[in-house]
């Protein structure tokens, strides 16, 4: 990390002490065990797990209640850990360098704060996330509303996930492999949901079910459909849908989560199906086995989720305008990049592992993108100049984006942009302190792309 850059960081960077407060925190503990990953004649696989599961055991608390867990590395590398999605104290945000140190092997962190917000959130490192998420470090953090929740008879979390595994069951190498990292990323030939490629739940006929989906894959877009289920969407990255869309596909980028309220509409012993589509084909993502009837008729339509308290926008035609390009990975058009203070060509990006860049910069830049007051209304013109998808993280912050109308979409912290596809986002930058920006695609953010802009 460069050197400026952590000096402006230097309050927030120093471990939290551990005094006695840490006796009623919970601990979150980062170490090597093994999991039932691969199908049934396959060996156990080799994981990096939170306390022994894979992926890490859901943290359930209610909107508003504080969460405290002290993290301990128990891993041969350091770490952190990003609750994803939380509008969240900037010391809290898990970001090695800009936030806080590393957590050393042996050591501990308290992680501390409030959840303001209700909805599906999710957690994971921050330090070497491109192995260490492959490694199976991921876990559901579900924030429960207060009142106005719906009436359903499950409330499941399907966190879904890849992996790219050897022909004896355990986790491939190559985590540097620049062909990946130049390309869509580390992708894996085996899906699962919860750990698990079979994953199934016995229903009722008419059943009303919320279904909390977690992209915790590396790189993977999943494109979902459903059969035998039918209903709406209720909430993209936590954040609730001014009404509910209904639901009948929807592609999730690296880091993207979907609520779903769905009624079970396949008849007494079928089966229903979230399905995986990948080209002219699909997989069962989860399977649902019907048994018995919940209700003689589906339930009326569900009525939108409580809001958040997010800050409105202000006037969107007149915000400061911000420009980001992304640029560089295999096809694209980066000849060179500037790197620590100096202009580099490709085959030295290269062998620094930086094979993408923002406005011309591979990897953290010593100056933020921008500075806003808090408060202001900031808008981001982003061009992908590249040939590769790419999933746009905020840390700290929800955006909108702005449609070709002068309307504005949905509340996310994740977007995805195509291949040459040109989009503005724009947020209240209400949350005091240094945030990254980046692509969740964990390759492509390490390769480079990655910047931070400032609140004061």
């Amino acid at each position: 990390m460069i050197s400026g850059l952590v000096a402006t960081a230097a309050a927030s960077a120093l471990p939290r002490p551990l005094h006695a407060q840490t006796e009623a925190a919970e601990t979150l503990t980062a170490r090597a065990a093994t999991a039932r990953i691969a199908p049934a004649d396959y060996p156990d696989t080799a994981v990096w797990s939170y306390n022994g599961a894979v992926p890490g055991a859901p943290i359930r608390l209610r909107q508003g209640e504080r969460l405290r867990r002290l993290f301990r590395n128990d891993l041969d590398q350091p770490g952190t850990v990003h609750w994803h999605g939380i509008r969240i104290d900037n010391a809290m945000d898990g970001v090695p360098g800009l936030t806080q140190s590393v957590v050393a092997p042996g050591d501990s962190y308290l992680y501390d704060f409030e959840l303001p917000d209700a909805g599906t959130y999710w957690f994971h490192p921050h330090n070497r996330a491109w192995e260490q998420m492959a490694r199976g470090l991921s876990g559901a953090l579900i924030v429960e509303e207060t009142n106005g929740a719906p009436e359903v008879a499950l409330d499941e979390v399907l966190l879904i996930d890849d992996w790219r595994l050897s022909e004896d069951g355990q986790i491939a190498g190559g985590f540097n492999d620049m062909h990946d990292w130049a390309h869509a990323g580390r992708i894996g030939n085996w899906v699962t949901v919860n750990g698990t490629g079979g994953w199934r739940r016995m229903v009722a006929r008419n059943a009303r079910v919320r279904l909390r989906l977690i992209n915790a894959a590396n790189a993977r877009i999943f494109n979902v459909a459903a059969q035998g289920l039918e209903g709406w969407i209720v909430a993209l990255d936590g954040m609730p849908l001014d009404a509910p869309r209904r639901f009948d596909q929807l592609t999730l980028a690296p880091a993207q989560r979907a609520d779903l309220v769905v009624d079970v509409t396949a008849t007494v012993d079928e089966k229903a199906y979230l399905v995986g589509l990948e080209g002219n084909s699909g997989y069962a993502l989860a399977t649902f086995d019907v048994d018995g009837e919940a209700h003689a008729e589906r339930l009326p339509a569900p009525n939108a989720l409580p809001a958040n308290p997010v800050s409105a926008l202000g006037a969107v035609n007149e915000a400061r305008r911000i420009e980001l390009r992304m640029e560089g990975g295999a096809m694209g058009s980066m000849r060179g990049a500037t790197m620590s203070g100096r202009m580099m060509g490709m085959s030295e990006l290269v062998n620094a592992g930086k094979v993408w860049a923002f406005n011309g910069m591979a990897d953290m830049p010593d100056n933020p993108l921008f500075e806003a007051r808090a408060g202001e209304t900031v808008k981001v013109a982003i061009v992908n100049d590249t040939a590769w998808p790419h999933a746009m993280h905020l840390h700290g912050h929800h955006f909108r984006q702005v449609l070709r109308d002068g309307t504005t979409g949905p509340l996310r912290d994740t977007l995805l942009m195509d291949r040459d596809e040109s989009v503005e986002i724009a947020f209240v930058a209400d949350n005091p302190g240094d945030w990254l920006l980046h692509c969740h695609m964990l390759e492509h953010s390490a390769g480079g792309m990655m910047t931070w802009l400032r609140v004061t």
